[in-house]
């Protein structure tokens, strides 16, 4: 369920499958209402009462549409030789799935795998949290570790995991070649097989008595230094110390 026009207009510009849209007249009547109506399928006007009913967001803005789209799991992966993949181990709110979604495709990663039992990337709030990047972005769904090891395989990916004090500092840590970043659940955090997996713990060097950061902060943090090291392989006024 795609609620707010900025998801209903992402998904119309991805060509995801609508198969109904219900909006408010007085969203229809909005310039962007009358530029989008030609685009939406099976178009229905419904009070703003009835929308406020049925919609999860607080304020829906006027417009929602069900859309078909399907998920895989690792097969359907893009596999790309230097390519960044995140993976998400039994991540359970849609609000951080979202934001993390968002962050890998600003940073340029390749795509996202979620473990069996990470919140769904269809669930309406990750949606809206990831501004459409979710719509955009590989994701694959009830990925295992053995099933991405041996998609990713030809790629020789290496799995990065985040240890908050015994890793490898993150501006010294070898960034290089086809990389697995895990990120584990909000309250457990990363799982002991995952952590077993991993080829290199990386620690994000902070000021205390601060001890940890939030996911989505750790992630981005990784993500885009990833992506400077790669536009500046050779260093750059802005190089980390």
């Amino acid at each position: 369920m795609l609620e707010g026009p900025h998801l209903v207009a992402e998904a119309v510009a991805a060509g995801i499958q609508l198969e109904t849209v219900l909006a408010t007249p007085a969203w229809l009547a909005t310039p962007e209402g009358r530029t989008l109506a030609p685009n939406l399928p099976f178009l229905l006007e419904v009070a703003p009462e009835l929308l406020d009913e049925i919609t999860d967001a607080d304020s829906p803005h006027g417009v929602l549409a069900v859309a078909r789209f399907p998920r895989s799991g690792s097969a359907a992966l893009p596999v790309h030789m230097g390519g960044v993949y995140l993976y998400l181990d039994g991540l359970q709110d849609p609000g951080n799935l979202g934001a993390l979604a968002r962050v890998a495709e600003a940073s340029g990663a390749t795509a996202l795998a979620l473990s069996p039992g990470t919140v769904h990337p269809n669930h309406p709030r990750a949606l809206r949290a990831s501004a459409g990047s979710l719509l955009r972005i590989p994701v694959a769904v009830g990925a295992r570790i053995e099933d991405l090891d041996q998609r990713l395989a030809p790629a020789r990916p290496r799995w990065m995991a985040l240890d908050p004090r015994d890793g490898v500092g993150l501006w010294q840590a070898p960034l290089d070649g086809t990389l697995v970043l895990v990120l584990g659940a909000e309250g457990p955090g990363l799982s002991s097989a995952l952590l077993g997996r991993a080829d290199l713990r990386l620690t994000i060097p902070i000021e205390p008595p601060v001890e940890s950061l939030n996911a989505t902060v750790a992630a981005a943090l990784v993500l885009f230094e990833v992506r400077r090291r790669r536009i500046f392989p050779s260093g750059s006024p802005g190089l980390m110390i």
